[in-house]
């Protein structure tokens, strides 16, 4: 697999013409999270794409978010979508019932380094809604567990209640395919599980460090020290990505919203490797 889809077209020829899907299920995750199966509500059209990549979701006379790929890339047929409703767009999009017509542009960006990371061990280190981008790959892993040597998920959230995919996590808490890890910073009464920082999730896994790559989405904070966690392990910033999303507005490169450093995020990520961003990512308020 290549960073970018080559092979698969994008649902529409122009990049700033929104095609318009239909919501074909609506899923709750969290009190303010949820996600979308999106099918096409005209012609039907498959939709490759790379896991890590992501759309922008159009609400008709709202407006647009970029709002990372979920689903699993080897069926093209539907498009899924976790989306936080925090802003005038997500709350009009968690305001949709199944039925409701989206308008989508896209895939956009990098994805994950899944060709490069096929006889490695590969680490995937998620906070909170940062699963969602990691979903597609850890379909896409499990799916040629072969290819791979160990592979661990390391989750945290915020609460026991902030967790997203129970339906797919409960049963990889006893799969012997992958080392699967979840905390949470605050628990409840009922929880059984760790506390703390997902940081303290990395130490205790069994990969070989000159033979890992590491693959991080969360909040920036998050990804800064886990990165430094894995550094201290031995892994080296090549070989460690991140997924950045923030300010994406035309998704091309066009309006300059999303510049980071030299890069635009929309254009030259989502994914990046830790080195090329590592000495932007330390600067505060960039």
């Amino acid at each position: 697999m290549t960073r970018r889809n080559e092979l698969a077209p994008a649902a529409s020829v122009d990049p700033m013409l929104p095609t318009p899907f239909r919501i074909a299920r609506r899923t709750a995750e969290t009190a303010d999270t949820f996600t979308l199966e999106l099918v096409p509500a005209g012609i039907a059209c498959l939709f490759g794409f790379t896991p890590g990549q992501f759309n922008m979701l159009y609400v008709f006379g709202v407006g647009e978010a970029a709002i990372s790929l979920c689903g699993d890339p080897a069926k093209p047929e539907s498009l899924f979508h976790t989306v936080r409703a925090v802003g005038t767009v997500t709350k009009a999009m968690s305001e949709l019932e199944p039925g409701a017509t989206l308008g989508v542009r896209g895939p956009f960006g990098n994805g994950w380094p899944l060709a490069e990371a096929e006889g490695k061990d590969v680490l995937l280190v998620a906070g909170g809604i940062g699963l969602a981008p990691l979903r597609g790959a850890l379909r896409w892993l499990l799916a040629h567990r072969q290819k791979y040597g160990v592979i661990a998920l390391l989750y945290g959230a915020r609460t026991p209640d902030d967790i997203i995919y129970r339906r797919d996590l409960e049963p990889l808490q006893r799969s012997c395919e992958l080392i699967l890890g979840i905390t949470v910073d605050h628990p409840n009464p009922d929880w059984r599980g760790k506390v703390g920082v997902v940081t303290k999730l990395i130490a205790p896994v069994p990969f070989e460090s000159s033979n890992t790559i590491a693959m991080i989405c969360g909040p920036e904070v998050m990804m800064r020290f886990s990165a430094r966690e894995l550094q201290l392990r031995g892994i080296p910033d090549e070989r460690i990505y991140l997924s950045i999303e923030r300010n994406m507005r035309c998704a091309v490169g066009f309006c300059g919203h999303c510049q980071f450093g030299p890069d635009f995020i929309c254009r030259d990520g989502p994914v990046f490797r830790y080195d090329r961003v590592r000495s932007w990512l330390n600067i505060p308020e960039l």
